[in-house]
Order: C-alpha cells, then sequence, then structure tokens
C-alpha cells in the first residue's frame, strides 16, 4: 500500500498533464525542445559531475562492462542529445493530421484523426540518453510520460529530468508531463504496472529480466523493446572488402547496443576468402571469437562455440562464427537462434538479397548495411523511444508516429440513420 499510496498522485498528475499536453501547440513544443537542448549544452559540466557519482558506484558494485559503458556520459554524447532535440523539433507534429477522408453515399465524410496515446510509463535500465529522447518524443507526440530508470543511472535522469522541467516550467506546462520516478524499488515498478486507470501503455527496454518481469507483471499493454541477437550473413557472392568492413563496424563500433552483431555466418566459398583476415583485425581489436569447427581452421585463437553461445545476446566484444553452406542455412539458424531484430546479408546477387528480405523474421532486415544502423536517428526518425520486436502496433525504431494512435472523425450535414 505505500508503494500505491506514492505512485497514485504521480500518476494522477501525470495524467491530467498528457490531458493539456494533447492540445499543445506545435509551436510550443517545439521552443520547449530548442530548450532543453540549450540547457544540456550550458549544464554539461554538471550532467557529466552527476554521471560520475552513477559511473563510480557502477563500478564499486562490480556492474558488467556492456551495462557501463551505456551508462558513460561524454561531451560526444550531450551533444548527440541536443542534436536530438533539435532533429525532433524540426520533424512534422503528427498530432491532428487527418488520414483517408471519403466522402459515403449519404454525404458525410469520415476520415482518421492521428491523435496521442495518452499516458505512456517507460521503463529502463542504464542509459541517461533514454531519459532525454524519451521524453523529447513523448512531448512532440503529445503524450504525458512517466520515466522509470534504473538505480545504476540515478543521478544521471535527475539531472536530466531536472533540465527538462526546467524548460517545461518556463512555457507553463505542468510538470507532471514528464515524470520521473526515483523509488527504485521492484515494488514499485510492480505497483507501477498495475495503474490502469492511469497509464495507457507500457515500454520497457532493457534485459530479458525487466521484459520478462514487465510482460508477465503489468496490467497495461506493453510493446516490448527486447534484446538483440543480431545476425550477419556474408553470401557466396558478397562483397568480401565490403563484408570485412560491415563485420568490423557491426561488432566493434559499440558492442554493448542492442543493434550489434552477435553472430556472423560466412559462406563456406567465401569463409577461406574472408576469415583469415578478419579474425586477425577482430582479434587485434580485442573481440573473443567462438567459432565453429571449420572456423577454428583459421586462427589458433578462436574459441569453440557451443550451443548456449549461439543463443547469448553477449553485449560485449564477443562474437560466435559460424559457416554455413548456404543461404537456406543460415536463414535457418537466423529463425532459430535470432530474436526478430536486426539481420543483414552481404551479398552482390539482387535475386540472394531480396530473397532474405522476404524470408527472414525482423523489425529491420538489411543488404548490405551494418545491423548498427538500425536506429531512429539513423532512419530520419530524429531520436526514438526504442527498437520494437512487438508485432502489433510498431515494429522496429519508434518515432513520433509509433506514438501516436487515431480516432475517427465524421463531416456531416444533418444525416441521420435510417
Amino acid at each position: 500500500m505505500i508503494y500505491r499510496n506514492y505512485l497514485e498522485p504521480l500518476c494522477q498528475n501525470a495524467k491530467e498533464a498528457s490531458k493539456k499536453l494533447a492540445n499543445l501547440s506545435t509551436a510550443v513544443k517545439n521552443n520547449v525542445l530548442f530548450t532543453v537542448a540549450e540547457l544540456l549544452v550550458k549544464h554539461e559540466k554538471e550532467i557529466l559531475q552527476e554521471n560520475l557519482k552513477d559511473l563510480e558506484n557502477a563500478r564499486g558494485q562490480n556492474l558488467e562492462a556492456a551495462k557501463i559503458e551505456r551508462l558513460t556520459l561524454n561531451r560526444k554524447r550531450i551533444e548527440e542529445m541536443a542534436a536530438g532535440l533539435k532533429e525532433v523539433a524540426a520533424l512534422p507534429d503528427p498530432i491532428g493530421e487527418i488520414l483517408q477522408m471519403q466522402k459515403r453515399p449519404n454525404g458525410m465524410m469520415v476520415g482518421q484523426m492521428t491523435v496521442p496515446i495518452g499516458l505512456i510509463a517507460i521503463i529502463f535500465e542504464s542509459r541517461p540518453n533514454v531519459t532525454i529522447d524519451s521524453a523529447s518524443l513523448c512531448l512532440k507526440s503529445g503524450n504525458g510520460v512517466i520515466l522509470k530508470g534504473g538505480s545504476e543511472a540515478l543521478h544521471s535522469n535527475q539531472k536530466l529530468i531536472g533540465l527538462f522541467s526546467e524548460a517545461l516550467k518556463a512555457y507553463n506546462i505542468p510538470e507532471g508531463a514528464v515524470t520521473f520516478i526515483n523509488q527504485n524499488k521492484r515494488e514499485v515498478t510492480a505497483e507501477l504496472l498495475k495503474m490502469d486507470n492511469f497509464i495507457d501503455l507500457v515500454i520497457p527496454r532493457g534485459g530479458e529480466g525487466l521484459i520478462k518481469m514487465v510482460t508477465e507483471t503489468s496490467r497495461i499493454p506493453v510493446i516490448k523493446h527486447d534484446k538483440g541477437l543480431c545476425h550477419i550473413y556474408v553470401d557466396s557472392e558478397a562483397n568480401l572488402e565490403m563484408a570485412m568492413k560491415i563485420a568490423l563496424n557491426a561488432k566493434t563500433q559499440r558492442p554493448g547496443t542492442c543493434n550489434a552483431m552477435e553472430t556472423l555466418l560466412i559462406h563456406q566459398k567465401s569463409a577461406p576468402l574472408l576469415l583469415p583476415d578478419l579474425l586477425d583485425k577482430l582479434n587485434q581489436k580485442g573481440v573473443e571469437i567462438r567459432g565453429c569447427p571449420e572456423t577454428q581452421k583459421y586462427g589458433e585463437f578462436v574459441k569453440p562455440a557451443n550451443e548456449t553461445d549461439y543463443h547469448t545476446e553477449f553485449l560485449d566484444l564477443i562474437l560466435s562464427i559460424k559457416v554455413v553452406s548456404s543461404i537456406e542455412e543460415a536463414m535457418i539458424h537466423i529463425d532459430k537462434y535470432g530474436s526478430c531484430h536486426t539481420e543483414s546479408i552481404i551479398t552482390e546477387s539482387y535475386s540472394q538479397g531480396i530473397r532474405f528480405i522476404n524470408e527472414v523474421d525482423a523489425s529491420a532486415v538489411m543488404i548490405n548495411a551494418s545491423t548498427r544502423l538500425n536506429d531512429g536517428y539513423q532512419f530520419g526518425l530524429g531520436a526514438e523511444i526504442g527498437i520494437s520486436t512487438s508485432r502489433i502496433h510498431a515494429r522496429g525504431p519508434m518515432g513520433l508516429k509509433e506514438l501516436t494512435s487515431k480516432k475517427f472523425v465524421v463531416f456531416g450535414s444533418g444525416q441521420i440513420r435510417e
């Protein structure tokens, strides 16, 4: 009961604020976003000081390297957050758009209008940038948001929310429009997931444990942002120079993200031409390689891969590699082990590429591109709430349009039903 007494007034305030957000002008919403962008840059030093507290706590608790990497803020990441806010401000406002208007035989006009979902709860781990991305997208799409971050990012998140609240206050928008829950007990999260009389949608972002807990506990509709067990398949007709470049990028550019490659599949014709050099370069970059018996022939440092490795989202400089005999075997492997997140094929064959796109099931399927590109900013969405692996309502990077619903609107001139 103690947690309900804490959460209920917060949720009620957030719900009331969401109703006001739904009718804010585009100009006001954009001005708030520009103001937050300015505040992030202006208060960079203070943000980094708060982030340092979180990093020191994380290291003291022996948090795994991947989580520490996602937790870390620096000047570049703060500038990227500010740029993302400006990008969201520059996007068309989706609210109020009239779609598919048509005239019925009785003369009335029937269409659909895009409207906010309402109040969204976002439960996430590690990444402080999620705080800003989520708040900005929800504001622009007219939704109130309740943010429940992990305890490991508490100081960073409180500082970022404080800056966002400062911008809201400057434009007379209720602070409840962006609500931050600073209680870190699991019981608080469990109680939040029962607030279906206030909250319209829950979006969890994090590890398998968090996703499982939310989906099993919530009384509120959930859009999952599940793990990313991503593959790249190097076809028999691949451009090997391109394959080398993409594979290195997908694994090493930022291995702690959900769109990093976890398993590399290589056609047996391409393996002897690509693997010796690729394995050497991966080894130089500190990647631990776990390979099938065929892969082990090309590097004495390659450890044997087992069944568990192919099921694992490493989020680290660890890579599974398997040599396959055909595109069919590659797609069977992806179907068995993949998480329907991001899959890519490297090939010069149009027919193989189109077949891969048609037959592989994932939120994003790519030809000749790094899995790291499955991202809202890279796709032109400005920012993202996350990458949905659900099938209903939204799939892939969720931007402004994915945070809206629709209602039917009717323009009549006295029509009645006979």
